[in-house]
């Protein structure tokens, strides 16, 4: 029954996981149908070889911004 709602109206996907500020895991809430942002800001299915990807861009982005220094203002 989910999946007819999600044919006739079309999914309706919620973040799932911020993988950096730029790039995001949706799944639908429906009926769980998962995607990624891509290269040019698109949705595109989540598969195995993007999911890797989003995997290591994470792991990149948050060593870079959690063992940065933090500036102070004055």
């Amino acid at each position: 029954m989910k999946k007819m709602f999600c044919t006739l109206f079309g999914h309706h996907f919620a973040v799932s996981k911020r993988v950096t500020s730029h790039i995001k895991e949706y799944s639908c809430v429906h009926c769980g149908k998962q995607v990624t942002t891509d290269v040019s800001g698109n949705l595109s299915s989540l598969t195995p070889e993007l999911r890797e990807i989003n995997k290591t861009l994470e792991y990149i982005y948050r060593k870079k911004h959690l063992s940065a220094p933090q500036q102070q203002v004055a």
